[in-house]
């Protein structure tokens, strides 16, 4: 039943997402069309049948369609069928050519606006998350100095409020390989700068796995220190139960599960009994114990207890974005750019084959998957997933790919510069091109969904 009400919740959050992007990416053709004299004959959000349908004093028929990927804006245009004379100055084609490619920007531009404006609505709702904490620091992040307790402010130029903002700056700076300095709050309070070895990951590593590389555990992903079971028959069994929490093992102290491992095994090979201290019930106990040595799966001795942890659930989140209404402006605007530059940089490295085109192309399943993930978050996590959604298909518009906003920008910049309309034999090739192209992405699109369900 809950993954029913999962493909459920799925497929209406997909349809919330496109209704408002493509509602407010239509309008900006819709508007700036009006704006400059251009009859709008259709607004339609979706394609295929009209389930409805209302005309307007205006003139215009306003269509809710079928399919929900997509819209369109129908102008009058003499390319497309007769106009009557008294209407011509009205048309599409008749504007100059500056108006035109206002009225085909427009789409695009629309949508980064609409990304602002969710930003700046996130920030002012305020996006709960983790702290940027260090829980663990493992190989380039230890080699780099950094330990647990860490905060950490500021990766490169690139301020890093909560963890997720640090976890995509890691991200994207792992990509280009290259030092990253960063700056740190220790523990104590002292700010330190420390620098990331990046150029040290190895360079079969993709960006999903790319934070791993580096090392760094997030305190909000540490496993506490509570017995969840205890193996027969092991050092364990009969002394610790489960629900103790182990506070120090040998007089070392222990905050977390992953801290229990390195302590046993430096017990084991003492060779004698120590004292493991739990809380039970309210009460303080010190308990002896010897660890048992054993071969593991890779053929190296290890020291064990014989417990595992109790389910640790998800942890209350411990840091929130949040900005009062206007110093969220700018930062909407920086965060609205922030994310162009790097949707930019995405797709320059897809092109040069830096990161895996299955990681860069998404279909309307994944979209529909991300879609309710957030949603489930909260409404300012899914306003942050909507900006990035329009951020892209404001940049995707923008390729110069006939059929998109972008082809047809390219069009008429030729006319700009040689002062005529290309001829309808090679717009009617670059149509056909252009459907190659976006076929080719949505089939890619496709595949990408169906590798990462199977995966």
């Amino acid at each position: 039943m809950s993954g029913m009400g999962s493909v459920l919740g799925s497929i209406w959050w997909l349809l919330v997402a496109l209704g408002v992007l493509v509602t407010f990416h239509e309008f900006g053709h819709f508007w700036v069309a009006r704006h400059f004299g251009v009859k709008v004959l259709r607004f339609s959000i979706g394609f295929g049948k009209p389930l409805w349908r209302w005309h307007g004093k205006d003139g215009t028929e306003y269509v809710i369609a079928a399919l929900p990927l997509g819209g369109y804006v129908r102008m009058l245009d003499e390319r497309e069928g007769d106009v009557p004379a008294t209407e011509a100055h009205l048309a599409f084609n008749r504007k100059p050519v500056l108006q035109r490619m206002a009225i085909v920007a427009a789409g695009p531009l629309a949508n980064l606006l609409l990304a602002f404006l969710l930003l700046w609505g996130m920030l002012v709702i305020g996006r709960p998350d983790y702290a940027p904490v260090v829980g663990q620091a493992q190989a380039i992040a230890a080699e780099a100095g950094l330990q647990p307790g860490d905060r950490v402010l500021r990766v490169g130029d690139r301020a890093t409020p909560t963890w997720s903002e640090l976890q995509m700056a890691l991200v994207v700076a792992a990509l280009d390989r290259q030092p990253m300095p960063l700056e740190i709050r220790r523990a104590d309070g002292q700010e330190v700068r420390r620098t990331l070895p990046l150029q040290r990951i190895p360079p079969q590593v993709d960006e999903l796995h790319a934070l791993g590389a580096i090392g760094l555990v997030p305190r909000h992903l540490l496993v506490p220190a509570v017995v969840g079971s205890v193996r027969e028959g092991s050092p364990a069994w009969g002394v610790l139960a489960e629900g103790d929490r182990i506070t120090a093992i040998d007089g070392h102290p222990v905050s977390t599960f992953e801290d229990i491992a390195p302590l046993v095994r430096k017990l084991g090979e003492r060779g004698v009994p120590g004292m493991v201290e739990v809380e039970r019930d309210g009460e303080r106990l010190a308990l002896e114990l010897t660890p048992q040595r054993i071969t593991g799966r890779d053929g190296q001795p290890q020291w064990i207890l014989g417990i595992t942890n109790a389910p640790a659930g998800t942890p209350p989140r411990d840091a929130v974005l949040r900005l009062s209404a206007l110093p969220a402006i700018p930062a909407a605007v920086r965060e609205t750019g922030f994310q162009v530059r790097q949707l930019v940089d995405m797709l320059g490295r897809a092109v040069s084959g830096q990161v895996a085109v299955e990681n860069t192309v998404s279909g309307p399943i994944t979209i529909a998957r991300a879609a309710n993930d957030f949603a489930a978050r909260g409404p300012a996590w899914f306003l942050n997933f909507l900006a990035l959604l329009s951020v892209s298909l404001a940049l995707i518009n923008l390729l110069p790919i006939p059929v998109l906003d972008g082809g047809h920008l390219l069009y008429y910049l030729i006319e700009l510069v040689t002062r005529r309309p290309l001829g309808e034999r090679a717009m009617a090739v670059g149509q056909y091109i252009g459907l190659a192209l976006v076929a080719g992405l949505m089939g890619l699109a496709f595949y990408n969904d169906i590798l990462h369900l199977v995966s």
